[in-house]
């Protein structure tokens, strides 16, 4: 046919990353508006269309003349960092599962083979696959098309396929046959298989007709998430190996459901429903380096403050003055500090502290009593020391028997903690305000300049009693005699990886040219770069430097 693409070239698929965002565009109403698993929150068909309007933006920026792998790769990845929700998640995978197919060939045959590696991909991607979803839609498009053949062809079979599946999901799915709807990911996966066909035939297959009266949901109760489920949607992009991520999945497994992680090669998108939103993105901060996060409670309304439980009556938390019945529990920061200077500082940010004097880690009683002396029903724990993690969690449970809110999170280092406490809101809601403040954690990269006590072999070579040590993420990188000349060493290593702030913690023994020399440093070797200078006084490591 005279202007239809004969191969699924660059210009081809930019065509059908537009039509598809355009038609999505189109359908998003109606898709919300059938949006009833895995939660009946109505947005499904916004979560698509945000996927592949992100999509669509990194095709855009794929210069042109760029050949097919190129821009069938950027569509991938754009999918990827866009990604919403849990049907938008799988959709990006499905994107990235047939990029890996397409970028070698754009013909019928490689059309048909890169609809079953989408396929394969997403099911691999979810936890708990369940028939009567999106996941069944996409193997039907792929099954349809088994054995290839002409290029629109294909595309016609898959997404003939897909429809039949999707008019089968409600026998296979209670909650679509008791809403008399049919799924709605699954929906909008047809609506993208649609903008392919017309791409490659010119002509639009009919769509969807949308159902004839509204779905039925069942009522949610006051104070509750949308259905039976937990309450929180949680998303976030992570920094991460493989190794890494296969135990992450593994944790999240057991903390929530909906569970989706999707891409590679370093980077992925996480998605799972919990009713712990801090301990989903702490999976993610001991997993790696996560960011853009995203939490979406699935009941807008406020959920009443959580009281004290029995078990608190005679503690010391439970003397404190209880707060109106209307009023949002009190919440406070209980942070480990190597310094006095820092235990001032943290001190003026609003924070309870407790000293970590050198070798004398404070223990468990320790941590529990500073937690009571908070006086708060809620209570984020910053340990600010790798070693303290499994002392702080003992802690934590002992002060939740006790009635007490308590998010730990893994900070692992001071500048962490700073960086946590920078972005502490104490009126946002609890779980918001321990998200921000995982994030900025996790997203500061940390390093210590220490003294070597004894000849050692480190991961940097052997050392000699006297040597400066430059540990990056708790491991020694660098090996020097001079404490300026190493921490620059250090400086630029961290820096290499890029940064926007550079925070030195200094000692109270470390000489006070040292800051400011890095501070120049700073300023002339990388313009965009802000530093920021605090004293940690006495009992600090000689200088903590952390760059965000």
């Amino acid at each position: 046919m005279s202007g239809v693409p004969q191969t699924l070239d660059a210009d081809a698929v930019r065509s059908w990353c537009a039509g598809a965002l355009a038609a999505l565009g189109r359908e998003r109403a109606d898709i919300d508006a059938i949006n009833v698993y895995p939660v009946a929150d109505g947005d499904t068909g916004t979560n698509l269309y945000l996927t592949v309007e992100s999509a669509a933006r990194a095709v855009d920026a794929v210069p042109a003349g760029g050949d097919v792998a190129e821009v069938i790769r950027a569509m991938a990845h754009g999918a990827l960092l866009g990604a919403r929700g849990n049907s938008g998640t799988i959709l990006s995978q499905l994107v990235r599962g047939m990029a890996a197919v397409l970028a070698d060939g754009g013909d019928g045959d490689h059309l048909a083979r890169a609809l079953a590696a989408a396929s394969d991909a997403a099911h691999a991607a979810v936890a708990h696959p369940v028939e009567g979803t999106v996941l069944t839609v996409a193997r039907a498009a792929a099954d349809a098309c088994d054995g290839g053949g002409h290029l629109a062809e294909v595309a016609t079979r898959a997404y003939e396929g897909a429809r039949a599946a999707l008019d089968a999901t409600p026998g296979q799915l209670a909650a679509l046959r008791d809403a008399g709807v049919v799924d709605a990911g699954g929906r909008g996966l047809v609506t993208v298989l649609g903008a392919l066909v017309e791409t490659l035939t010119g002509q639009a297959p009919s769509r969807p007709e949308p159902p004839a009266h509204p779905p039925v949901l069942a009522p949610v109760a006051e104070g509750c998430a949308a259905g039976d489920g937990p309450a929180y949607e949680v998303i976030y992009l992570l920094d991460a190996g493989d190794s890494a991520v296969e135990r992450l999945k593994a944790r999240l497994d057991a903390l929530g459901e909906s569970l989706v992680v999707v891409g590679g090669d370093g980077l992925w998108n996480v998605h799972v429903h919990v009713d712990d939103a801090g301990a989903a993105v702490e999976a993610g901060v001991e997993a790696g380096r996560p960011h853009r996060i995203r939490i979406t409670h699935f009941d807008t309304r406020p959920t009443p403050p959580t009281a004290p439980s029995p078990a608190a009556e005679g503690t010391e938390a439970a003397e404190a003055t209880p707060l109106p019945a209307a009023e949002p529990a009190g919440r406070a920061i209980v942070a480990v500090v190597p310094g006095e200077g820092l235990a001032g500082l943290c001190a003026e940010a609003g924070a309870t502290t407790l000293l970590a004097r050198p070798g004398e880690p404070p223990a468990d009683d320790a941590l529990a009593e500073a937690i009571r002396r908070a006086h708060a029903h809620e209570v984020v724990l910053l340990p600010n020391d790798t070693e303290l993690r499994e002392a702080a969690a003992r802690a934590a449970v002992r002060a939740r028997a006790e009635g007490i809110r308590v998010a730990l999170i893994p900070t692992r280092a001071a500048v962490q903690g700073i960086a946590a406490l920078a972005v502490h809101e104490p009126d946002r809601d609890f779980e918001e305000d321990v998200v921000a403040m995982t994030a900025a954690a996790g997203a500061t990269r940390y390093a210590e300049l220490a003294v070597a006590e004894r000849q050692s072999f480190t991961s940097a070579g052997v050392c000699q009693a006297g040597d400066i040590l430059g540990l990056i993420e708790g491991d020694v990188a660098v090996i020097g005699h001079d404490l300026t000349d190493t921490a620059r060493t250090v400086l630029d290593r961290m820096l290499s990886a890029g940064g926007e702030l550079v925070t030195l913690v200094v000692g109270a023994d470390t000489p006070a040219a040292l800051a400011a020399g890095l501070e120049q440093h700073v300023r002339t070797a990388y313009l965009a770069v802000d530093t920021v200078v605090y004293q940690a006084g006495e009992g600090a490591p000689p200088l903590l430097i952390g760059v965000e």
